[in-house]
């Protein structure tokens, strides 16, 4: 009996069945992802290789998301010399900026996210495709320049834990909650190489937009995956949008096939607040009174459209408190020109936020939202570490949309209920 990740790389080993937690499988890989940090490494070593004439180009996703617009001469060049690499070997696959957005946002609403495939991407949040039923996880340069080269990479099966939150969410909970409730429990090591898999009413009636944070933010844990067994919200989602044929894959339910069992009641979750500086040092927000200078709204963790209109209806009619300057940066292009038919971005305009299209740049302190040294920052990104989004002495809060909102109304991190009172 096995659990998803044995069965999903069981089949790309071409077992003709589950692989066994520890053994070492050579597996088929379905996509390599990279970005322009992580691909023009990855090109590198691959010509190091000698297999120029052997790239599987028809695997090789190739996303411009960093460090665009380039904020400077050096990443430009990183661009240009990424850019020049797609061309050269006829990737296809390739999303210049205004054509794409945030890498994992791409790989989902692009249909190269299904159940059942393994996918690897070379930067650490492409466990987010676990929200689809898949298994994926981040990997080195040089690791996706031998899957280029050969289509294949090899893994050690991790051991599985489960994760159950059965009950009714409260208002302004959401996935973003849950996931920071799990790693403020478990901590940032305790899913160390590990598959994490998702379960219960809650996460049954969540959005796969909430799902997918949930997923993205299994590797604040430690872990190598974090799969959601996928239904028919996955399935509708991926009509006419996936490439390809795909297989659901299901663990066969025994508890005895997981490492370990945790069980939490969604009605006792709260909107949750990671404080500096780890995505553990959790907290409800109501017990905060901190004063911020900003607040982001963006990110491969929480820029989908779901989260634009969480913050918009918050928003709406009211202004971002003067003291707080707030950034709003959509996923991808698609989702920005569905938040402009929609007339969120006129909300968040008539409110007083800046708001830009789909870029990296804030959530790994690169460019467009930089912090100086002893601001605050909320944000809906997934890190906090010290100097994470900018100076060493400045601060990140992690929170959901509707928190961050709620905050650049008041000027300190509120829980948005308060804002109903």
């Amino acid at each position: 009996m096995s659990t998803i990740a044995e069965k999903i790389l069981g089949e790309k080993a071409g077992k003709g069945k589950a692989a066994n937690t520890g053994e070492i499988a050579e597996c088929e890989v379905d996509y390599i992802m990279v970005n322009d940090i992580t691909g023009v490494p990855a090109f590198e070593v691959f010509e190091e290789l000698g297999r120029e004439g052997e790239i599987r180009r028809e695997k090789v996703v190739v996303v411009q998301d960093h460090y665009v617009p380039n904020k400077d001469v050096a990443s430009a060049e990183q661009a240009k010399a990424l850019r020049e690499y797609a061309r050269r070997y006829g990737i296809e696959h390739y999303y210049e900026i205004g054509r794409g957005g945030i890498c994992h946002q791409v790989m989902i609403e692009d249909g190269f996210a299904a159940p059942g495939r393994l996918i690897i991407g070379a930067d650490s949040h492409t466990c987010s495709y676990g929200a689809l039923g898949a298994f994926s996880t981040g990997v080195g340069s040089t690791e996706a320049a031998a899957a280029m080269a050969t289509g294949r990479l090899w893994f050690k099966v991790p051991e599985t834990q489960k994760f159950v939150i059965n009950g009714a969410l409260q208002r302004y909970v959401m996935g973003k909650d849950i996931i920071l409730h799990v790693i403020g429990d478990i901590g940032v090591s305790g899913s160390l190489y590990k598959a994490q898999e998702f379960y219960g009413t809650a996460i049954a009636n969540l959005s796969l937009s909430d799902r997918i944070t949930i997923s993205n933010m299994a590797i604040e844990a430690g872990a190598k995956a974090g799969i959601i067994p996928p239904d028919e919200k996955v399935f509708e989602f991926l009509r006419g949008r996936v490439r390809g044929d795909y297989n659901a894959v299901y663990a066969d339910g025994n508890e005895e096939d997981y490492e370990e069992v945790f069980e939490y009641d969604a009605a006792e979750i709260v909107p949750t607040v990671a404080k500096p500086f780890s995505p553990a040092n959790t907290v409800p927000a109501s017990e905060l009174d901190v004063n911020i200078d900003q607040a982001y709204l963006g990110s491969c963790t929480n820029g989908r459209i779901e989260d634009l209109r969480v913050a918009a209806k918050l928003l709406k009619g009211k202004k971002v408190n003067p003291e707080v300057r707030m950034i709003v940066v959509p996923a991808s292009e698609k989702v920005f020109q569905q938040a402009i038919e929609e007339g969120l971005i006129q909300t968040f305009l008539n409110a007083g936020a800046f708001v830009c299209g789909p870029t990296c740049g804030a959530c790994l302190g690169g460019h467009m939202g930089v912090l100086a040294q002893g601001e605050r920052c909320v944000s809906t990104t997934n890190r906090n570490f010290i100097g994470r989004m900018g100076h060493k002495d400045s601060e990140v809060y992690l929170a959901n949309p509707a928190v961050v909102a709620a905050s650049a109304i008041t000027g300190r991190i509120t829980d948005p209920a308060e804002l109903a009172l």
